[in-house]
């Protein structure tokens, strides 16, 4: 498994100070995010836990000095580094004033997805699950790598925030040949997504953080177009999703249904059930447990159907070899 992580080019950014503790430190490849709140003092955070960067305090001047070396934020206030993965976000005052910031490594992991390669070879669509942070974004960015480069297929990114490709004109080496569509604004998603199809004939679109009821109906739409998917939502696992009105579209949607009273006796439940109402966008699920850990559900319809009726829920659990 190699890591492209250009940390580099995140730590030059920085005031001096903070610069040298961690170009110094011999944990940085573990680091995850470095965080910079006015008047406290800095803090990085690893895989470890977090530790202090220096004694002295964050002034004016040093977001100051961040911030007119990174691109502009957007309306998400979200910003990045020129041909780089690392993420800047910024927290604002009730003047608009930025007085913190979150700057969040970016890497590209190549070989992170050789447990789940079957899967791919499959041409199923494929949904991944987990809690923020777990790295749903990389396994992602590298599936689009291995289907572009490795199985040549016509690859298109949806790359609402940029974290799949980073934050320039020209994409991340780490996506491979797959193509990169921008999105101006997030509320536009769905729009692009379905743009996507209609000009320029992918066999696979990605799509990371489907999070609105518009955007799973148009994650609907390209399913019915026979077009694989690749995509991440909000959630840790299906039952998440079942309960999530406005996702649930991406597993076949859930309705209430009354069955009779011989089958209610029969099941043993009351009357007014949940069902599952269509076939499921994604056939295949991925919940991320950890970096190591993945729970496949490699018949989401049928996993679906177990959960709401409470019963036993198939699944498998693929597990990656820890580096020492």
């Amino acid at each position: 498994m190699n890591i492209d992580d250009d940390l580099e080019k995140l730590l030059n950014n920085l005031p001096f100070f903070i610069y040298q503790h961690l170009y110094n430190s011999s944990n940085k490849e573990k680091l995850i995010e470095i965080v910079l709140d006015l008047g406290r003092r800095p803090e990085a955070r690893f895989t470890t836990g977090p530790e202090y960067l220096s004694q002295k305090v964050i002034s004016w001047q040093d977001i100051d000095y961040i911030t007119k070396r990174i691109s502009k934020f957007s309306g998400e206030n979200r910003a990045g580094i020129e041909r780089t993965l690392h993420r800047i976000s910024c927290i604002r005052n009730r003047q608009f004033l930025i007085n913190g910031l979150t700057c969040r490594v970016g890497r590209a992991v190549f070989g992170t997805i050789s447990i789940i390669r079957d899967l791919l070879e499959s041409g199923k669509s494929i949904l991944i699950l987990g809690k923020p942070g777990v790295g749903k974004t990389t396994i992602i960015r590298e599936i689009a790598r291995v289907l572009s480069d490795e199985m040549e297929k016509r690859v298109i990114i949806i790359d609402t925030s940029n974290e799949i490709a980073g934050d320039s004109d020209v994409p991340h080496s780490g996506i491979g040949r797959a193509r990169r569509m921008q999105v101006p604004k997030t509320e536009l998603q769905y729009k692009i997504m379905l743009e996507a199809i209609e000009n320029h004939m992918p066999q696979v679109i990605v799509i990371d953080e489907i999070g609105t009821e518009l955007e799973a109906l148009a994650t609907r739409t390209i399913a019915e177009k026979g077009v694989q998917l690749v995509g991440t939502t909000h959630g840790n696992c299906l039952e998440n999703l079942i309960k999530n009105p406005s996702l649930s579209d991406l597993i076949g949607g859930i309705q209430y249904v009354t069955i009779s009273d011989e089958e209610a006796k029969r099941r043993g439940t009351q009357k007014s059930i949940l069902e599952r109402k269509s076939y499921p966008a994604f056939q295949l699920a991925i919940e991320v447990n950890n970096a190591y850990s993945w729970t496949i559900h490699e018949n989401v319809e049928n996993s679906v159907d177990l959960i709401l009726r409470k019963d036993y829920n198939i699944s498998q659990i693929r597990n990656k070899k820890k580096k020492r």
